[in-house]
């Protein structure tokens, strides 16, 4: 996504010669937005804000929030794409405002879209098995599953980080922050299934000093893997497991989370898992459906049944 495609510069000149906003303000309103853009695409695959939905924009405030940014400027981002989204309709490029019933942080949170115990099975079968890139494909899909980690942590994440006889990975987090978290046995064996028979024949196809920089997923030249490759997979996954609605990595993520609260995880233990600096951003996951929450209290409460 361009900032050509985005408009920016057009609404730079309407923030300045219409609105009047000090160099300051601009600069924050810029900020945002370029944050906006760069969520859009390497976590939503949205390339044009005409193309953007309310979903997408609740996809972002939490991100802002798993983030760690305050209160005070995730209600300053909104209120700049609020702007951004009036000045598009305004001059005739969008139809409807996407922004227009976006909620503040503290307001009507909803617990983020995620899978199925169906879907995640439907997900991680998708890869074509006579594809020659199968086994890291399949590795990155469990992984994401397995361990709720980051698209920026799967990527960057270094082969030091892996203890295959414990079964854990060591995840530097936001921060430099440090995490253990566990990977489990179907997740496991296929990873070692990847670093065994694919990964050492894409790291031979590097060029030069750069090869595979130490890390455990590369692209098919042999260097690391983008966030935006991982994106692609996902949603090509998605697409041949009949899964309709549009899906990202940090789908996984959220599904991760809820699918260890259903299981009946301890929530502070789904915070340590997941990295969160303040279990409030954890507490989220907490919504759960109605359904698991009657089945639950019919299994477990003296006086759930009927």
């Amino acid at each position: 996504m361009s900032e050509r495609a985005f408009l920016l510069e057009q609404f730079q000149d309407y923030l300045t010669f219409e609105r009047g906003l000090s160099d300051r303000t601009l600069s924050a309103y810029l900020r945002d937005l370029e944050r906006l853009r760069t969520f859009l695409e390497e976590e939503e695959g949205t390339h044009r804000p005409q193309d953007v939905q309310a979903r997408h924009l609740r996809a972002w405030i939490y991100h802002l929030r798993e983030e760690g940014l305050a209160a005070s400027s995730i209600r300053r981002a909104q209120s700049s794409v609020r702007s951004y989204f009036g000045f598009l309709l305004a001059e005739g490029l969008l139809e409807a405002d996407p922004s227009d019933r976006m909620e503040s942080p503290r307001v009507g949170r909803k617990l983020p879209d995620h899978l199925t115990r169906q879907e995640v099975e439907a997900l991680l079968e998708a890869p074509v098995p006579d594809h020659e890139l199968y086994w890291r494909d399949r590795a990155i899909l469990e992984l994401l599953y397995a361990t709720g980690i980051r698209v920026s942590e799967l990527v960057e994440l270094p082969l030091r980080a892996l203890d295959v006889d414990e079964g854990f990975l060591t995840v530097f987090g936001k921060g430099a922050k440090e995490r253990l978290v566990p990977v489990g046995g179907p997740a496991l064996r296929v990873l070692q299934r990847y670093l065994r028979e694919l990964r050492g024949r894409l790291e031979g196809t590097g060029a030069g000093g750069r090869r595979g920089e130490g890390r455990v997923f590369l692209s098919v030249r042999g260097g690391p893997l983008s966030r935006q490759a991982v994106f692609n997979l996902v949603r090509k996954a998605a697409a041949r497991a009949g899964i309709e609605r549009a899906i990202s990595p940090h789908t996984l993520r959220h599904t991760f989370a809820t699918h260890l609260l259903e299981g009946g995880a301890d929530l502070a233990a789904v915070q340590e898992l997941l990295g969160h600096a303040d279990i409030s951003t954890t507490q989220i996951y907490t919504h759960l459906d109605r359904t698991h929450l009657l089945e639950t209290h019919r299994r477990h409460h003296p006086r759930g049944g009927e």
